[in-house]
């Protein structure tokens, strides 16, 4: 018999600490507005849609930090089907392999396992998003140039942990009942992502036949 998502996706369970926005902040009301919209039944296409007279970079923080943490949810319960014996490469399937590289310790793309490789992206992407240089929170600090760019970095690197997840423990994900949790939270993020081109058309190509199949 198949598991609540209550059972599925324990809280105890997330892979990092779940980020939170301060209660009283623009960023705060934002999200609790996206969060309204998602739990009243609207079109996901529809509930991703930059609300009038709202800021675009504001709309995309509260939304990145948001899938953040549900991804971080979705692989800290797969987490267990994942080692580094299961999955010695960062990979989806045999077309694609993905290599780690970052400002740091890997400053040229280095091959890793797969736990390996989402262990440094979620450290790399908290690190992000705790930099008040980056994510400003202060009221009247605008956010950097290049944020949309790093924000595109960023989440094209979280599409990732979907393609790995959905070409490699599938069949984890239906045996634990939480297919529709995980094709819901994909679906929303997909709409997000190219509702404001911020994911490489090529990059979404593993999970093309797929996306057409339940996004449409």
């Amino acid at each position: 018999m198949a598991l609540c998502l209550k059972q599925v996706f324990n809280k105890d369970k997330t892979f990092r600490p779940r980020k939170k926005f301060e209660p009283g902040t623009q960023r705060f009301e934002l999200y609790k507005k996206a969060q309204a919209s998602l739990k009243s039944g609207l079109d996901l296409k529809a509930v991703v849609q930059l609300p009038p007279g709202e800021n675009i970079n504001d709309w995309i923080a509260v939304h990145l930090v948001d899938f953040f943490n549900r991804i971080n949810l979705i692989y800290g319960t797969m987490s267990e089907f994942c080692t580094e014996k299961t999955c010695p490469i960062m990979s989806g399937g045999l077309r694609y392999e993905y290599r780690w590289q970052d400002d740091y310790r890997f400053k040229r793309p280095t091959k890793l396992s797969a736990p390996q490789y989402m262990c440094m992206l979620m450290d790399w992407i908290e690190t992000l998003i705790n930099n008040e240089d980056i994510f400003p929170t202060r009221i009247g600090v605008p956010f950097p140039k290049n944020f949309q760019q790093v924000c595109t970095k960023i989440l094209t690197r979280l599409f990732r942990v979907f393609v790995h997840v959905y070409i490699h423990h599938f069949d984890s994900i239906i045996s634990m009942g939480a297919e529709a949790h995980v094709n819901t939270c994909y679906k929303h993020f997909y709409y997000f992502i190219t509702e404001f081109s911020l994911v490489d058309q090529r990059e979404l190509e593993p999970l093309k036949e797929m996306t057409d199949r339940i996004c449409h």
